[in-house]
């Protein structure tokens, strides 16, 4: 049978009212997916109008307005046509503020003076704001609205990410709106996606419990159960294999636990192990240097040095080091030369490096 009547027309494609293009835009801020769809109006009409310097307060009203249909005082829709929507992955603060996972609509109330209102709202599916209902306000934030390069498509935007916080904006003729958002706790997120991922085939390789062991102790978060990953990941039983990079995983689990002589016991186990290179034990010696351990990575590079003497150029670095950082400029300066004397192909193109750490030494003298 035919269909008939006029509903059906709504399911045309045609362009969007006012060719106001539908936009997206999605930001990764570490594991939290924040996403942003919205219509784009142009400062310049479809016939040319040049609406430079209408726009704040004429096109888009001051505060909440009579827009002449559905509620009598409404913000701006923050875009055009539908809702601009927001979908947060994760629990997040906007401008220090709590605001749970979900998607919600994005309204803006706008001001000649003083600061501008973001408003989160639990109603995605409208038209604007011309049903906008205060009672579903899931947060509202204060700004500062800031002036910016002409722009004449309105964007939505992120700046300033960092690991756990980015900065969302609104940019549009001469201005720009921004609103931070932070991922609290997001080193907790990261442990709780890797703890279900242990659970997946990502769980049947050991070195995948050494690598969550290692976040654990780098963040000092989640100890205990990092440990029990790392002894997993050490433990033949559970398919775990007794190698440098899971004793040291563990290892460094037990330090961030204050549990310094068990952590020192498993790195001397862990530097006799025969895939303990000496350029895996150089590497350890200067995480000690950079710890500011002198004494204990000077140990680290004279055990190289004996264990591993057939590489006659890391060693001598190692040792150069190693006394440079305890003063002994004489010894520093023998052994960098030695280092230089014996540098490999590989390393040639860093020789200047070393000559400089040489140089420095011998004019300080």
């Amino acid at each position: 049978m035919a269909a008939t009547g006029y509903g059906y027309a709504q399911s045309l494609v045609a362009p969007p009212s006012g060719n106001n293009q539908k936009a997206k835009v999605v930001q990764n801020i570490g594991p939290v997916e924040v996403s942003i769809a919205y219509s784009s109006p142009h400062v310049h009409t479809a016939t040319g109008t040049d609406r430079t310097g209408h726009i704040w307060g004429e096109l888009v009203h001051y505060g909440f307005a009579d827009q002449g249909f559905g509620v009598k005082s409404a913000p701006w829709r923050a875009g055009a046509n539908e809702n601009t929507i927001i979908k947060f992955s994760h629990d997040v603060k906007i401008e220090g503020k709590d605001l749970k996972a979900g998607s919600y609509g994005l309204s803006l109330a706008t001001a000649k003076d003083g600061p501008w209102t973001w408003i989160f709202s639990t109603n995605t599916s409208s038209w604007g704001s011309f049903f906008y209902n205060q009672s579903e306000d899931a947060l509202r934030v204060d700004v500062t609205p800031k002036d910016a390069p002409f722009t004449e498509y309105l964007m939505y935007g992120f700046d300033d990410r960092q690991p756990n916080s980015a900065t969302a904006y609104l940019q549009w003729e001469n201005k720009r709106i921004p609103f931070k958002i932070e991922i609290p706790d997001v080193n907790n997120i990261y442990v709780s996606m890797m703890r279900d991922q242990l659970r997946s085939n990502v769980g049947f390789d050991y070195r995948n419990y050494s690598q969550a062991a290692n976040f654990c102790a780098q963040n000092k978060v989640n100890l205990d159960e990092a440990l029990a990953w790392a002894n997993h990941a050490l433990d033949p039983t559970t398919g775990g294999r007794e190698e440098f990079n899971t004793l040291q995983a563990k290892s460094s689990v037990l330090a961030a636990m204050g549990k310094d002589a068990d952590a020192d016991a498993a790195m001397q186990k862990a530097v006799r192990l025969p895939d303990a290179t000496s350029l895996i034990v150089h590497q350890y010696g200067r995480s000690l240097l950079n710890a500011g351990k002198k004494e204990k990575a000077m140990e680290i590079f004279k055990f190289n040095a004996q264990n591993h003497p057939e590489d006659k150029f890391t060693l001598n670095v190692g040792l150069a080091r190693g006394y440079t950082a305890m003063g002994d400029t004489k010894n520093a300066i023998k052994y960098w030369e030695e280092a230089i004397k014996n540098i490999p192909e590989s390393q040639r193109p860093s020789i200047k490096i070393y000559q400089g750490e040489l140089d420095k030494l011998k004019s300080a003298k």
